[in-house]
């Protein structure tokens, strides 16, 4: 084979699989499937995606090879916020508003834009290795899903789970429509605290002071609160203040929720602007006064001079009134929370509107009862507590959205405002018996996406037909997923799919950490940290990259740091790395953590740990390929260690990809492929390949070159699958079969009586000869091309056997001077010594070195070891350092200092000996 390029043959195997329909499944064995969380059509793929992907293909891989009818169910999200706000972008380039074209022409755009665009994530989903059974990806505003969509509705709507109400909601000013939690981003950001004075109504002299963030909602307040118990106001309790700007008479109210400690433990009230206020409205029956428009502007329910004003613009408006009335106690910078919209970057206001919502309590008892009883099971089991967190403490679900793009709710009103839901208008009219000249409207909104991905496992296969696929698949085995949807997707498939399939939506919830950066920081645009998985796979120039990290910052101080930053990390840029390289990183660090971090020093590590296995491939069909090789042989100690190691290998394998211990599976796979095969096996085989020994004994080890790595290649197939199916295209029919590809072939299973427990103890003896020596020459800083004499000492009847069988071995791998046998009562000469088991290896290093000169150079060495110790730790004992950097930088500083702790003991200890000899 040529040098190993993976751009030569990553994107051709694709192809290839694809178009033979290998994901497919097969038909026979049980069935295992896992439906793909939708990606949204509008998105492309960061590094969580491609960490979790990854993580589902291996799994997928692995029971496809295991002998398992095995679906991965693809589909896409329509991603109704994130489609609607491109399309509107797009027209706003071209002078178009939506307004101006209206809903359906506006809808035909969107889907213009959906089938000329919205496929980017299949590719790189593609270019991943992603094996997703192409052939029946689904869309959830196809004609399927939506059916399904509009039967969960009415149904449930039917069993009175539905019900239309005026609620609190997040609002975005600019989208104009209600979001959810997850769609709102809160950051920290420097504001303001403002104390005002609210003075009571029946004195004139007499006044509460209030603290608020948001002045501009006090125009909407219906109350002050206190707390009972606090002595400052209990007499004021049910008396009135007069709210400044407005001369509306509020109550004073006491409540156990308010904080007496802070402020001046008086709270304004205002329930139609904050989420805390609102429960306290209606606790104690407070009106709900509304005074924003959906654009965040005033509207007429306040006083006229602010009527129509943007809200800030009103803030400022308000403040100046307050001062000149001398109402404004004082003024504090203050940190606080912000809210903003995912996509808009707008502060979202807590608004009350008029919105579709589904009882949430009665859905989640089943649910909650399912995971008690153990028919669903989290991994990590911990995540249970998210789940009944949430699901004990559950909300009604805000369903309805104000936008074009996604499945409209099947509600018609008539012109006395009655509502009237059904699956289409004429089933609405046949069954209340509405004539054809009443005039019924269809509601505008349409239904949060949540809705229909909380549908995802079951109508992706046919429901509410019943399907063969429905009944072969469903439910599914795992869901792989982050913590930070378990509330707001896992808890609503299992309460929809509970419901409407009568089982569980999958028996297991795989929950990933969070893929963060090398020091542990969440990848963000405005960090400038971010990585593109495709960048890594195919790499990319240090001016894309800069491009590509500071593209749309509109603030040239980040934008100039992100840039300064991206060019020291990456002096040249991204090299391709290749997808295994990026996948094999990817399981390594898959453990149970709740933050994952991603660094580019261990995808160049499994770069070249791909390059060793490729490499080692080409050394075992340069010596077996154009030689007659069969399995009639009788294998030697060296083959039935190896054999040993990979049934080893295997049963690790198998047992880690069944707990989800992907980091497990990767490090034996790691270890198996690098230390055992290539480092010693490949190396004790070629004074045999090379040798003039008898044909039947180059036979043997020729075979068992080539079936462990075939072996090897099936076992590794579902962590690196391009180069696996690549070498083992080249391995001989007679050896891997007649199949057309390693991904249809059996997963290697450990079979006990190939398991030599002798010959891995006589290779463990052999290796620890060998390491034990050349362990010696570094410490000694012997150069490896001075032959050594090698002694013997001590050794028992078993090591005097061992060295005899295997003396042309240890010849061959440690090319000494001499090997001398010496028992315990010869004269032990001056030596540098290693212990393997009872026996002492020696290396006298008579006019091997200068004992002088080394002594010199290892004092010195020590000496700048200690320097650097000293000054990390005076870093570390300095409370201005360890109390203000980042917890990341000071732990660095700490693994710094473990670091040259140990190096200091190896030296010291080197030195000893030295000096001893």
């Amino acid at each position: 084979m040529d040098k190993y390029q993976p751009q030569d043959i990553e994107t051709a195997w694709y192809q290839k699989w694809e178009a033979q329909n290998y994901f497919a499944p097969s038909g026979n064995g049980s069935p295992f499937s896992i439906a793909i969380p939708p990606p949204n059509v509008t998105g492309t793929l960061h590094m969580g995606h491609a960490f979790q992907h990854t993580l589902v293909d291996s799994l997928i891989r692995f029971r496809r090879m295991k002998g398992d009818n095995t679906l991965w169910q693809m589909g896409t999200d329509h991603a109704g916020i994130a489609t609607q706000l491109i399309v509107t972008e797009q027209l706003a380039a071209e002078g178009i508003k939506p307004s101006d074209l209206g809903r359906e022409k506006f809808l035909e755009k969107a889907w213009q834009w959906k089938e000329k665009s919205g496929g980017t994530i299949s590719k790189q989903l593609r270019r991943l290795g992603a094996s997703l059974h192409w052939q029946t990806e689904r869309f959830t505003l196809d004609e399927g899903l939506s059916r399904a969509v509009l039967e969960v509705f009415v149904r449930l709507y039917e069993d009175d789970l539905i019900y239309r109400g005026k609620r609190l909601v997040n609002w975005d000013p600019v989208l104009k429509t209600s979001i959810s939690d997850l769609e709102v981003e809160s950051e920290e950001e420097k504001g303001h605290l403002w104390h005002l004075r609210y003075p009571l109504a029946d004195s004139d002299d007499q006044y509460l002071i209030v603290a608020t963030t948001r002045p501009e909602t006090m125009l909407g307040d219906t109350a002050v609160a206190v707390h009972p118990d606090d002595e400052r106001y209990k007499s004021l309790i049910g008396q009135e203040v007069l709210l400044p700007l407005t001369n509306r008479r509020v109550p004073i109210i006491a409540d156990h929720y308010v904080d007496q400690t802070f402020g001046s433990g008086c709270v304004k009230i205002t329930p139609a602007h904050d989420f805390n206020d609102y429960d306290m409205g209606r606790r104690h029956d407070l009106p709900m006064i509304n005074v924003f428009n959906d654009d965040a502007s005033i509207n007429d329910n306040a006083p006229e001079k602010y009527r129509g004003i943007d809200r800030y613009a009103a803030r400022e408006a308000i403040l100046k009134d307050l001062d000149n009335l001398n109402l404004m106690e004082k003024v504090e910078d203050h940190m606080m929370a912000v809210p903003r919209g995912e996509k808009s970057g707008v502060v979202v206001e807590p608004f009350l509107s008029d919105q579709w919502f589904v009882r949430a309590e009665p859905l989640a008892a089943p649910a909650i009862k399912a995971v008690e009883d153990g028919d669903i099971e989290f991994i990590p089991k911990n995540y249970e507590n998210n789940f009944f967190v949430w699901m004990r403490n559950i909300q009604d679900w805000c369903i309805s959205r104000q936008q074009w793009w996604g499945h409209r709710i099947p509600a018609w009103y008539d012109s006395d405002g009655a509502v009237y839901v059904g699956r289409s208008e004429q089933e609405v009219r046949d069954k209340h018996n509405l004539a054809d000249d009443v005039a019924l409207s269809q509601d505008e909104d349409v239904l949060d996406t949540w809705f229909s991905s909380a549908l995802w496992t079951f109508s992706t296969l046919g429901w509410p037909d019943k399907t063969p696929e429905l009944d072969t698949f469903h439910s599914t085995d795992v869901m792989v997923t982050g913590h930070d949807i378990i509330t707001f997707w896992v808890s609503r498939m299992i309460m929809m799919t509970l419901k409407f399939v009568g089982e569980v939506p999958f028996k297991k919830v795989y929950v990933t950490g969070m893929v963060t950066d090398a020091d542990g920081q969440k990848q963000s645009k405005s960090k400038g940290n971010g990585l593109d998985p495709l960048d890594i796979i195919d790499g990319i120039s240090l001016d894309d990259l800069v491009a590509k990290r500071t593209d749309s910052l509109l603030q040239p101080k980040m934008a100039a740091r992100i840039e300064k930053n991206t060019r020291k990390e990456f002096p040249d840029g991204i090299k391709p790395y290749g997808t295994d390289a990026l996948r094999f990183t990817f399981y390594s660090i898959a453990t149970r953590s709740r933050t994952i971090r991603f660094d580019m020093n261990r995808v160049e590590g499994y770069r070249n740990f791909c390059n060793k296995l490729w490499n080692a491939a080409n050394f075992v069909f340069i010596n077996t390929l154009e030689h007659d090789v069969s399995a009639d042989h009788t294998p030697d100690v060296i083959d039935r260690w190896i054999v040993t190691e990979l049934n080893h290998t295997v049963e690790i394998i198998n047992q880690a990809m069944e707990t989800y211990r992907y980091d497990l599976a990767a490090k034996a796979i790691y270890e198996f492929i690098w230390d055992e095969f290539c480092d010693w096996y490949v190396e004790l085989t070629k004074p045999i390949v090379n040798s003039d020994a008898s044909a039947e004994i180059i036979n043997a080890k020729r075979f068992t070159l080539l079936s462990v790595l075939e072996q090897t290649l099936r076992m590794a197939h579902p962590f690196l699958p391009f180069m696996t199916e690549e070498i083992w295209q080249q391995i001989p029919t007679a050896i891997r079969g007649e199949g057309a590809t390693i991904m249809r072939e059996a997963y290697p299973e450990c079979n006990a009586k190939l398991v030599d427990q002798a010959a891995k103890n006589d290779v463990a003896w052999i290796k620890d000869v060998v390491t034990g020596t050349r362990n010696i020459r570094g410490e000694m800083n012997i150069s490896q091309g001075k032959p050594i004499p090698i002694i013997f000492y001590n050794g028992g009847a078993e090591d005097k056997i061992r060295l005899d069988a295997y003396q042309t071995l240890l010849e061959f791998l440690i090319r000494p001077e001499s090997i001398t046998w010496l028992q315990e009562n010869d004269n032990k000469p001056p030596a540098s010594t290693h212990l393997v088991g009872d026996m002492q290896l020696l290396v006298p290093l008579a006019g091997l070195i200068d004992t002088s000169a080394e002594l010199a150079r290892l004092d010195k060495e020590i000496d700048r070891k200690e320097k650097d110790k000293t000054r990390i730790e005076g870093k570390l004992g300095n409370p201005n350092f360890v109390d203000k950097a980042p917890d990341a930088v000071v732990q660095k500083e700490k693994d710094k200092l473990a670091d040259i702790s140990s190096a200091l003991d190896r030296l010291r200890e080197q030195r000893h000996k030295i000096a001893n000899l």
